[in-house]
């Protein structure tokens, strides 16, 4: 009698379980069943938007539901991931994840861990940058930059998209080894940034090629690239490497879901997604800023989580600008 009830017992206790195994088993298989929101770091309008856009609407179709982008600049990019803390693990909010992220905790006190507290989907893309000034400026070359940064310590006035975004730590590293120093002044976005340098609110503006229509347009010049080679767009713009700092930057990005999500729905997502960025319309897209796709799987952008926390850290402590301790 006793041994029975113990049976009984036990039974009771793993039907919940079974049954959330199988609740969960059957949200994968029918994910998704609702929209989908994708969190954008950096304002509509620039080249980020534009592209996650054009990425969206193809994935939108691909899996049956709409993928509705949410922009949320500010932060340095951070704020999309940071939003994935508070979220439902259930595939239903994404975040674009820029290399900002992995900086956070070496500049900011938080309480989570960007390679354990997000689930990496797939890397997608990186960006092209350089330096632009406007066209009446006359800094005509890197080097005349350069000559009045000396003769002008802090003077030199230059905006990104954010502080400690790429943008901002790669023209810090580029002054350090310049032996300059610049005044950083931080913007939301590519379109406020763009208004203020051919206003002439800044000498300088570091940034992704989101620039190009004002430089085609004739109100900016570029002085530099940061890519392994010139652009085609911009072949009289010399890369850093020319220049003689040893130094390529590209900022790749991609997509993370809530820590948690079930591998099932990852796989889904990863799937949509490698997908949509296969389509011409994300590729054209992509080339109207020499944005190239940079696709990672969901266990390779893992593993590049891991690898870049680690730089990042060795980078923002050599620029000195890590967190009070």
């Amino acid at each position: 009698m006793q041994r029975r009830q113990l049976l009984q017992s036990a039974a009771a206790l793993a039907v919940p379980a079974l049954g959330s195994l199988g609740a969960t088993i059957a949200q994968a298989q029918g994910f998704p069943v609702r929209p989908i929101k994708l969190i954008v770091a950096f304002p509509a309008g620039g080249p980020t938007d534009i592209t996650m856009r054009s990425l969206a609407d193809n994935a939108s179709k691909i899996l049956g539901q709409p993928v509705i982008i949410d922009n949320k600049p500010g932060a340095g990019g951070t704020l999309p991931a940071q939003q994935l803390q508070s979220s439902p693990a259930d595939g239903y909010t994404l975040a674009q994840i820029p290399l900002g992220v992995f900086r956070l905790p070496y500049t900011t006190k938080i309480n989570w861990d960007p390679v354990k507290d997000i689930a990496y989907v797939l890397n997608l893309t990186g960006y092209a940058f350089g330096i632009v000034v406007p066209a009446d400026s006359p800094f005509k070359t890197w080097a005349d930059f350069v000559a009045y940064a000396k003769a002008h310590p802090g003077e030199l006035t230059y905006g990104s998209t954010g502080t400690l975004t790429s943008p901002h730590l790669t023209t810090e590293l580029i002054a350090q080894k310049a032996g300059i120093k610049l005044l950083h002044i931080p913007y939301k976005g590519s379109a406020d940034l763009m208004l203020a340098v051919i206003s002439g609110q800044l000498m300088a503006a570091a940034d992704s090629t989101g620039f190009a229509p004002q430089v085609e347009a004739g109100k900016l010049r570029v002085l530099n690239t940061w890519g392994e080679k010139r652009l085609d767009k911009f072949p009289n713009a010399p890369t850093l490497k020319e220049l003689g700092y040893d130094i390529v930057q590209n900022s790749p990005f991609g997509i993370g879901a809530p820590k948690g999500t079930p591998p099932d729905v990852v796989k889904r997502l990863h799937d949509a997604f490698k997908k949509a960025m296969e389509e011409p319309s994300y590729a054209s897209a992509l080339g109207r800023y020499d944005m190239l796709p940079n696709y990672m799987s969901t266990a390779d952008y893992g593993k590049f989580a891991q690898e870049t926390f680690l730089k990042e850290k060795a980078l923002v402590e050599k620029l000195g600008l890590g967190k009070p301790s």
